[in-house]
């Protein structure tokens, strides 16, 4: 009986038959992996929390394209190139006016954007939550967790937000007001040196507390913790991780960032990222760092958390910490439930067309019938020796081996008398939280 012949899509979703690797498992072992295993396998989700936590932000959105437009339309209805000695009636003397413009309308654009972050954070609080059990590789429904994490998360986001809008609203404050005391006032150059200086500084202060809210996010989402010991972590992952925090914050601004370039097609890509998965690709990217962070500095040292969570070690060793992680573990008792994989401890001659089983006619005789079994007595022969001739293939006795040292292993591990009795201490920066 020939093989049937399968389509493009159909070969690319099931793999090749002939494939050695054919029904191996491709669990990913590391979050550059498990990032892109979410993004590609869960995409359609990813564009649901996406709307979801977008909605949540259109106050935000509609604030800040509101007071864009004011000071776009401020350039061109007021007389900023009056007293030029072209025209007539002179208009009064302009010096200063669009410095003031700029800070009324941007005082009153930020303060809305601090009213609205209120309304921000039910979006933001369901996203990282959503986003926060993908990385842990949970089963999730979309609408019922976006809910729950707004239920238990919304304090913490709403707290994240608040921070953050303030450090904003201050910062555009201090340098409109340094724009305006420049444009109004005859300075003397070690003034307009120190008020240069100040501006640096509160652009550096704006981008310290950006990072350190991007932390508190995934803190408060894997933590239990108060908002001072919070920030004050935050401080501490920022500085202790800054290039790393400086890396895949870029990366996962990226549909962000786009929107900084004064190029037209630039920015309607970066409109379209935004609208589809900007958001959660921002949660996803950033809370996938975060997670490998606490797995290596802070989890293994808290009695009780699980480390790897959503990366699987098949080796039986954790390459971060050295000890045996949780997702490990869990992934080798599943495999010893299920029993040996038939599929991978013993080989299996792949489909073929040299042997076929005999097609009856339909008017067969007892002649019919022999050829029909003999046929099959073929294969299962041909079977038989292709097994025995590949029993002893060096990926087959290494399989089976490393099935019966992880029977051993969790065997060991289950035994109370083996079991370690000393007691891990809580790490200095998570001590208030667990």
């Amino acid at each position: 009986m020939a093989q049937q012949k399968k389509g493009f899509i159909a070969r690319m979703l099931e793999g090749k038959e002939r494939d050695e690797e054919y029904a191996r498992s491709t669990l990913p072992t590391n979050r550059w992996q498990l990032f892109w295993d979410i993004f590609k396998g869960n995409f359609g989700k990813i564009v649901k929390v996406n709307l979801l936590t977008l909605l949540f932000f259109i106050p935000t959105i509609f604030v800040v394209v509101l007071g864009l437009m004011v000071n776009a339309n401020n350039g061109v209805f007021y007389p900023f190139g009056a007293n030029l000695g072209v025209g007539y009636p002179v208009a009064p003397n302009t010096q200063g006016i669009a410095e003031y413009l700029v800070f009324s309308n941007d005082l009153m654009t930020y303060g809305l954007i601090l009213i609205s972050a209120f309304i921000a954070a039910v979006g933001l609080s369901g996203g990282m939550y959503v986003i926060r059990n993908m990385v842990w590789t949970e089963g999730i429904f979309v609408a019922n967790d976006f809910w729950r994490g707004v239920k238990l998360n919304y304090k913490n986001a709403m707290q994240t937000a608040l921070f953050f809008c303030i450090v904003l609203f201050l910062t555009v404050t201090a340098q409109n007001m340094s724009a305006l005391t420049k444009a109004t006032s005859d300075l003397s150059t070690a003034e307009t040196v120190m008020l240069t200086i100040s501006e640096i500084l509160s652009y550096t202060m704006l981008a310290l507390c950006s990072m350190m809210s991007l932390w508190m996010i995934a803190l408060g989402v894997n933590y239990k913790m108060s908002f001072f010991v919070m920030l004050k972590n935050s401080f501490l992952m920022t500085i202790g991780t800054l290039p790393q925090t400086i890396f895949f914050g870029a990366l996962g601004l990226i549909p962000f960032i786009l929107l900084l370039f004064n190029v037209e097609l630039l920015t309607v890509i970066g409109v379209v990222m935004i609208l589809i998965f900007g958001l959660a690709y921002l949660l996803l990217v950033w809370l996938d760092f975060a997670q490998w962070v606490f797995d290596k500095y802070i989890n293994p040292k808290i009695e009780g958390a699980k480390v790897g969570r959503g990366i699987f070690d098949k080796n039986g060793q954790s390459t971060e910490t050295g000890d045996e992680s949780a997702a490990s573990i869990e992934y080798q008792r599943i495999i010893l439930a299920a029993g040996k994989s038939q599929l991978v401890a013993r080989p299996i001659k792949p489909i073929d067309d040299e042997l076929t089983v005999y097609d009856l006619p339909q008017s067969f005789t007892r002649e019919d019938l022999q050829r029909l079994r003999e046929s099959k007595q073929a294969i299962v022969q041909d079977s038989e020796a292709y097994v025995e001739e590949h029993q002893n293939d060096e990926r087959y006795v290494e399989y089976n081996r490393q099935f019966e040292e992880r029977e051993r292993a969790l065997q060991e591990q289950d035994d109370p008398k083996k079991k370690g009795k000393k007691k891990k201490k809580l790490p200095r920066l998570l001590d208030e939280n667990h």
